[in-house]
C-alpha cells in the first residue's frame, strides 16, 4: 500500500491502516520529543499525539511530501510539549533555550534516496519465492501482526517462516553489499 492509499485509508476511519502507520511512525515520534523527556511525561504526549492524529485523519490534507501524516504528528506533539511546559509555568528563558534545541535538531524523516531505493528493489527482485513471501509479508504488517499470523498467512509453518525470514534478509544484506550499500547490523 502506498503513502497516498494509506492516507486514504486512514481517513477513512481504517483501524489497520492506522496501527501499520503507527507501528512506523512511534519511534521517530518518540525520538522528536526526547528533549522534553526530563520534564515532561513524553509517554502521555505521545498517546495524545495519536489520538489527536486519529481524530484529524478525516480532515488532513497531505502537501505532497514523503511522510505527510507523521511530519504533521511530529508537529503536534512538540506543539502539545511546548504548551505542557507553559502551563508547567517554565520560565521564558528555558523556553527559549527548548525552542533552540528543537530547531537544532529537527527529527523530520529524511528525503528518500532513490539510488538506494532502486538498489533495495534489484536486491528484492532477485530473492526466492518463499524468502520472499516471508519478507514481504514482514513489511506489510508494520509491526502489526505476529510471526505465528504472518507464517500462517503466507501459507508456512512458524519456523518455516522464520527461517525463510532470515534467509531473506542475509540475501538482501549480501546483494546489497555487492551493489556498495555498506550496512552495519546490530
Amino acid at each position: 500500500m502506498d503513502e497516498a492509499q494509506e492516507l486514504a485509508a486512514i481517513g477513512a476511519g481504517d483501524p489497520d491502516a492506522f496501527g501499520r502507520w503507527m507501528a512506523r511512525a512511534e519511534r521517530p515520534l518518540r525520538l522528536s520529543l526526547r528533549h522534553f523527556a526530563e520534564r515532561l511525561d513524553v509517554e502521555s504526549i505521545v498517546q495524545e499525539t495519536l489520538l489527536r492524529v486519529w481524530n484529524r485523519a478525516a480532515t488532513f490534507k497531505p502537501d505532497g511530501k514523503p511522510d505527510a501524516l507523521l511530519r504533521y504528528a511530529i508537529r503536534i506533539a512538540r506543539n502539545h510539549a511546548l504548551s505542557e511546559l507553559r502551563r508547567a509555568r517554565t520560565s521564558p528563558e528555558d523556553m527559549e533555550a527548548m525552542e533552540a534545541r528543537l530547531a537544532e535538531h529537527a527529527p523530520l524523516p529524511a528525503p528518500p534516496d532513490p539510488i538506494l531505493r532502486a538498489r533495495i528493489h534489484r536486491c528484492k527482485e532477485r530473492l526466492p519465492d518463499r524468502p520472499a513471501a516471508a519478507l514481504d509479508a514482514r513489511l506489510d504488517a508494520g509491526g502489526s501482526r505476529s510471526d505465528a499470523e504472518l507464517a500462517a498467512s503466507v501459507g508456512m509453518t512458524l519456523n518455516t517462516f522464520l527461517q525463510n525470514y532470515s534467509r531473506a534478509r542475509r540475501s538482501l544484506m549480501e546483494c546489497l553489499e555487492k551493489l556498495g550499500v555498506r550496512l552495519e547490523v546490530a
